[in-house]
């Protein structure tokens, strides 16, 4: 419906002094009595013969012809379909794109103290290293290898990943990397100063080293941590002995820099 202001300026603009609806229009202001009075008819004016001399034709004067009223374009209203503010609200309800969720990643990790030396390995059932598990025996031969006591002292309690089992903490990739390297930083704080850090299995490499398994026997610079060796989890190297030969070849290099300070 037109609203009454929206009506006057287009009857304005068609040059319309005054009209008559047929119907009573809603929120129409009332109209004025002078308007409802019927309309006079044109009368078309002939002027009257001039006396003139008999020699002389009289002149008859016809009204001139009134001027076609210009036709003026009135814009017309769009039609706005029925169901536009329906589109408008389901647009509007439309969800936008939420950044995908990242299951948390699942591990145990265990600090041992060796001597000089700290480990952080890769607990392969989530469980303690026993003392007759094939896993800690190959890693009592390992510090033997490296000139290390083969009976390694545990320094608090497992660390397993996720934390919580339900609530809406953040536990992905990164939580979990900030939280292990606080953990081992402030464990490494209560004990002795520490020449190296092991980071034995995959685990211990990408959440307390920030890398992944191309540094396997390297030797890293972590900050907070200081200086660090990667090695293969006990598990690979058992399903693969072809990697020990590797493992026994950067040993020769890294153990230098702890049988230096004994």
């Amino acid at each position: 419906m037109i609203a009454e202001l929206q009506r006057r300026a287009y009857l304005s603009a068609m040059q319309v002094a005054s009209w008559l609806p047929r119907v009573e229009l809603p929120f129409a202001a009332p109209s004025r009595p002078e308007l409802l009075q019927p309309a006079e008819p044109e009368v078309s004016v002939v002027a009257e013969p001039v006396a003139a001399p008999a020699s002389e034709p009289v002149p008859l004067i016809r009204p001139e012809p009134l001027a076609e009223r210009p036709k003026i374009e009135v814009p017309r209203p769009s039609i706005v379909p029925r169901n536009a503010k329906v589109d408008t609200a389901n647009a509007a309800e439309t969800p936008m794109p939420t950044k995908p969720v990242v299951a948390p990643p699942r591990f145990a990790l265990q600090l041992l103290r060796a001597g000089d030396c700290a480990v952080l390995v890769e607990l392969p059932t989530g469980e303690p290293l026993q003392g007759r598990d094939p896993a800690y025996l190959l890693l009592k031969d390992l510090l033997r290898a490296a000139g290390l006591p083969d009976s390694p002292q545990l320094v608090g309690e497992p660390v397993r990943w996720p934390l919580l089992a339900r609530g809406s903490m953040d536990q992905g990739p990164q939580a979990a990397r900030d939280y292990v390297q606080s953990f081992v930083a402030a464990r490494l704080e209560e004990q002795q100063p520490c020449t190296c850090l092991w980071l034995v299995g995959l685990p211990a490499i990408r959440f307390a080293g920030d890398a992944d398994a191309e540094v396997y026997n390297r030797e890293l610079q972590i900050d907070g941590l200081g200086a660090a060796w990667a090695l293969p989890g006990l598990e690979l190297l058992m399903d693969e002995p072809a990697r020990k030969a590797q493992l026994w070849q950067a040993m020769r290099r890294v153990r230098q820099r702890w049988l230096a300070d004994s």
